[in-house]
């Protein structure tokens, strides 16, 4: 298989140079191997001939491809110079169709003829109340190509169809490959993974892949290359991981001493939950172990992780280092500072912050107290990672929101201290198992599934414009208890083309409908500074009603604020809308959120705002949105980087193969961690070779 890698695709019969120059531009495909591993993404069964009457049917079920059969009426241009464009009409009896080629049309035109019959394979379309078909592959009945049953459909970019590089061109590139190997491909996977998986070989799955006989085999030959890709994954995060753990010290630190007790004495807020507990055992655990801890900790809205940070930078204290928080923005880094400045206040802890924003003097002073080891806990933006950011013993970072910060930077955190520090990781993002073992494979994981005591469930309600007098009176009712709102909107400024509504707009609507109570704004276009004024109104209790764009989506903390109204709810996703939803509900007060609809919505937009009003759970949240979406879409999996791309494996649709991988991958380094064994030396090549492509991002995570 290595030597394929190295076959330039432009020696590929009907490639060329011209063509490979594109599929490279296009889609990534350079080599041999690359193009038998650009696998189809579905099946067309070219048996089934639809009358074109029924295109109608099929825009509006979202057909992504059809096969129609007759004859060309007409042909015409249209347009001048660059932006000519040929477009036939195209009968089969029943109905007529408008085909339009935008490049290499007059090669096309020089190819058909009117009054013969062909075939017609696409995707349908309607423009101008016009059944349309775009670029579509045009052959004769009695051809080869349609002659074949079942067609496989390739992942195509639009500048791909312009220049006539179609499914069928791609198939018979690879046919013509598959054909000419004069010995079956060679097996990546080792003999004894294959045989405990009961998985087909190399060879027979790429070849299937392409040119599936029967759905049996096809399902056999996708769930071998799944699995082998994500067998890559896995072995790789879990060599990391144990590679990290046995050669990686860490400091020692194993004393219980005054910060932690007098914080537990005298400042905790509330009992912990059993989660906390828990948590907070697992991280002590790690610290006392002589090895780098290296921990994700996940936890809904609101359930407590910077308070279980706190304590584990209240243990390295005890045992004499330093510790930082780095978050990814001034407003969240100013509210992490806040409560932990006020909730150890009477314990004498110094905790200053450090942002862009930070005045000189103030900056001289952090950097002083830093290297002479007086500044227990540094919280932060970006500008602590600055190189003449220098600790006296940097022993904890606490990272949150990890996947905010480039890999690069995060690694600058390492070059603080002598010896690795110990780094904690926090989300509140929640991370489905199955993406958690795949994207955070080399990190230990810990779970706060449980809310701190009187917190309350947010009631959330969907509810359409001509409820709208219903919502306000709810609303109204809300401030004159005393609570506070938050309402939010997806633009700044009204938009003709959008038929949405502006933050500008609401905010003056606001001011007019409640009247006498103050009104705050908040967007991303305001300035810093008077965006900190407007938030701090509303902070301090000054304003009733803030009115934002999402900005507000993390870094606020008022509990009086009761009711959250998310106007065309309809343009959010899932994991956003829970985001949202977790501003309110912070306090012991009962709390809304009401998801303001278009009554006209596709769907899976009224799937997904049915699931946020039946559930609260941030993880079945995450697990929806991972199914409605897939995984590269949640915030900041695209980020927090896999070793390499999957060509053909979901980690939506796949957490049973993810963890047969994983099983598979614990087998085999328990038996050769090192993959040093002949037995396993090809599997091992393989792996080098894919990671050769990657940076290297093992050190930190």
């Amino acid at each position: 298989m290595l030597a394929t890698r190295r076959f330039d695709i432009k020696y590929v019969k009907g490639i060329g140079p011209a063509r490979a120059k594109l599929l490279a531009s296009e889609l990534g495909i350079e080599s041999v191997y690359d193009l038998l591993h650009h696998y189809p993404t579905s099946y067309i069964d070219r048996s089934t001939i639809r009358p074109v009457r029924s295109l109608f049917d099929a825009v509006a079920a979202e057909v992504a491809y059809v096969l129609v059969r007759g004859r060309f009426v007409s042909f015409n241009t249209l347009g001048e110079g660059a932006k000519m464009r040929l477009i036939g009409l195209f009968s089969d009896g029943t109905s007529t169709l408008e085909v339009v080629w935008f490049q290499g049309w007059r090669e096309v035109r020089k190819r058909l003829r009117t009054g013969e019959e062909y075939l017609l394979f696409g995707k349908p379309g309607i423009f101008n109340n016009t059944l349309q078909m775009v670029h579509p592959e045009v052959e004769s009945p009695d051809s080869a190509g349609a002659a074949e049953t079942v067609r496989a459909v390739y992942p195509l970019t639009e500048k791909l169809r312009q220049r006539n590089i179609t499914s069928r061109t791609l198939h018979a590139a690879v046919m013509q490959v598959l054909g000419n190997l004069k010995a079956p491909l060679k097996e990546t996977l080792p003999l004894s993974t294959l045989a405990a998986n009961g998985l087909m070989g190399i060879d027979a799955a790429i070849r299937t892949i392409h040119n599936p006989t029967d759905a049996d085999s096809l399902s056999r030959a996708r769930l071998r290359l799944k699995f082998e890709e994500l067998f890559y994954i896995q072995t790789d995060m879990l060599r990391r991981s144990r590679k990290r753990k046995a050669d990686t010290q860490g400091y020692i630190m194993p004393h219980i001493g005054r910060w932690f007790n007098d914080f537990y004495s005298q400042c905790l807020p509330f009992e912990l939950t059993g989660a906390q507990k828990r948590v907070i055992k697992e991280i002590r655990a790690d610290m006392a172990g002589g090895r780098q801890m290296n921990r994700l900790v996940q936890g809904d809205v609101g359930s407590g992780k910077t308070l279980v940070a706190l304590m584990a930078m209240l243990l390295a204290l005890d045992n004499g280092y330093q510790a930082c928080l780095m978050a990814p923005t001034e407003i969240l880094a100013g509210q992490h500072y806040e409560t932990i400045r006020s909730i150890v206040a009477k314990i004498g802890l110094n905790v200053k912050l450090l942002t862009g924003s930070t005045k000189v003097a103030e900056r001289r002073v952090i950097d002083s107290q830093l290297r002479d080891g007086t500044l227990h806990i540094l919280v932060g933006t970006h500008a602590v990672l600055e190189d003449k950011v220098e600790f006296a013993h940097l022993g904890l970072a606490v990272i949150d929101e990890q996947h905010r910060f480039g890999v690069a930077q995060r690694a600058r955190l390492w070059a603080k201290s002598a010896v690795p520090p110990h780094v904690l990781v926090m989300t509140a993002t929640p991370i489905p198992r199955t993406l958690a073992m795949t994207v955070y494979g080399d990190l230990d994981v810990s779970v706060i599934d449980e809310l701190p005591p009187g917190r309350k469930p947010v009631a959330t309600v969907l509810r359409y414009d001509d409820q709208r007098a219903k919502v306000r009176a709810a609303v109204r009712r809300q401030l004159d208890a005393g609570h506070q709102v938050y309402i939010v909107y997806p633009l700044v400024k009204e938009n003709e083309k959008l038929d949405l509504r502006s933050v500008e707009e609401g905010f003056a609507q606001a001011e007019q409908t409640y009247a006498p109570y103050k009104v705050a704004l908040v967007h991303g276009q305001l300035k810093p500074a008077i965006k900190d004024e407007q938030m701090e109104r509303f902070v301090s209790g000054e304003a009733a009603i803030l009115v934002a764009t999402t900005v507000i989506e993390v870094g606020v903390n008022v509990p009086n604020a009761t009711t959250m109204i998310i106007e065309n709810a309809e343009r959010f996703g899932l994991s956003q809308l829970h985001q949202l939803r977790g501003r309110v509900g912070r306090g012991a007060d009962r709390s809304y959120c009401v998801l303001m609809s278009k009554h006209q919505i596709g769907a899976d937009t009224r799937k997904r705002l049915e699931i946020m009003t039946s559930t609260t759970d941030g993880f079945v949240i995450a697990e929806a949105d991972m199914q409605m979406r897939g995984p590269g879409d949640i915030e900041g999996t695209a980020q927090s980087g896999l070793p390499f791309d999957l060509k053909i494996a979901n980690l939506a649709h796949d957490g049973q193969i993810i963890q047969l991988a994983r099983r598979a991958a614990e087998v085999l380094l328990d038996d050769d961690p090192d993959l040093s064994l002949p037995a396993n030396h090809g599997f091992a090549n393989a792996l080098a070779d894919m990671l050769s492509r990657t940076t290297d991002w093992s050190r930190i995570s």
